[in-house]
């Protein structure tokens, strides 16, 4: 009887500790040691529906008549978000073009990010690197736009049925365009021609199957984009002399 006791007690405590262990297991993430522009930037294994961001993005192609491929978190994100990615592109209100972007508010409840932003891909057999460079700029001058210090991002590609690009090597793309347009902003800032704001933190979110190549990627281009913009003109852009 006191054996049986005693086996009941550590059922409960691990049906009473396990939801708890669950809760408090941080999802993996690699923040890099150089903070580019004052940045953390770091490589998180969480999906887009997941990060308290004030401003999560993501990307899509463009909308096909016959139907959009929804995979792995590009449909996890969509459910959470009740349907309203698929909905906004099947009635034609977010076409996708290259550089289109779509900006909302999540409904209370659905997503812990504070706005969510999605960028047009374009069509889809026209993907490439320059692509993501585009979306690198325009994720860097909205962000500094909504005033967002915690920004996440996760292209999705591969949830769109789509392995035309390596995932690190899209990654770094975006990163390094990132950096190098928010590097303008600053300038603009530090010579009056823009309100002063900083972005703290830039979160690329990766599946499993792509962590370690993001990590080695992104951290291959921050260490260059950065030995880069060191040497970039320190010139004003415009004289006050007339």
């Amino acid at each position: 009887m006191k054996a049986k006791v005693i086996a009941l007690s550590l059922v409960l405590a691990f049906v009473v500790a396990s939801p708890r262990a669950a809760e408090t297991t941080a999802p993996k993430e690699n923040v890099f040691a150089t903070r580019p522009l004052g940045i953390q930037v770091s490589i998180k294994m969480v999906g887009p529906y997941m990060e308290a961001a004030d401003l999560q993005i993501i990307c899509l192609f463009k909308h096909k008549p016959s139907g959009d491929t929804y995979q792995g978190a590009a449909k996890d994100t969509d459910a959470h978000l009740g349907g309203l990615l698929s909905a906004l592109r099947k009635r034609g209100e977010f076409v996708g073009e290259l550089g289109e972007t779509f900006l909302f508010t999540p409904s209370k409840g659905s997503i812990p990010a504070k706005r969510f932003m999605v960028i047009g891909l374009g069509e889809e057999k026209e993907l490439s690197l320059d692509s993501l460079r585009l979306v690198g700029r325009i994720a860097a001058r909205e962000a500094v736009r909504l005033q967002a210090k915690h920004v996440a991002w996760a292209p999705v590609i591969r949830d769109q049925g789509n392995s035309a690009i390596d995932v690190g090597e899209g990654d770094r793309a975006f990163v390094e365009q990132l950096l190098s347009a928010y590097d303008t902003e600053k300038r603009l800032q530090a010579q009056g021609l823009a309100p002063k704001f900083s972005i703290e933190a830039l979160v690329v979110e990766a599946g499993p199957a792509y962590f370690d190549d993001a990590v080695k990627q992104v951290g291959e281009g921050v260490e260059s984009v950065s030995a880069e913009l060191a040497t970039r003109d320190a010139t004003p852009y415009g004289s006050t002399e007339k």
